[in-house]
């Protein structure tokens, strides 16, 4: 059973997940994806993180932020894990620049309203 009190927790990992990606990210293009095996790899653990804590929040936390498209984000943890081989660089330069810079603000928003309860 997924707990509620980790819920601030799994926010936390999932927002130093996407700092990381953006630290890795910087000055850096889908080229760089293509031929650097090392960033590739350390962008993909660090969207899986996103996704993993993503399927570790409880249904209630998930159920009441409806606007953040939680079942896309568990689903990419999912293709990531199990279809590896099919992973393209595009595909996640896409996530890291349409995707990420939107969820990020959202869950920064909801560590703050966690912290206010």
């Amino acid at each position: 059973m997924r707990e509620t009190l980790r819920d601030a927790s799994r926010l936390r990992h999932m927002v130093e997940a996407i700092d990381n990606i953006s630290r890795f990210m910087e000055g850096k293009d889908v080229n760089d994806l293509s031929t650097n095996a090392m960033l590739f790899y350390a962008v993909v653990k660090n969207v899986e993180i996103v996704g993993e804590a993503a399927y570790k929040l409880s249904h209630e936390f998930i159920e009441s932020h409806p606007v953040t498209p939680w079942r896309q984000i568990i689903a990419m943890r999912h293709i990531l894990v199990h279809g590896y081989y099919q992973i393209e660089p595009e595909q996640l330069y896409n996530v890291y620049t349409e995707d990420l810079p939107l969820l990020r603000p959202q869950l920064q928003a909801y560590i703050d309203e966690a912290g206010n309860e």
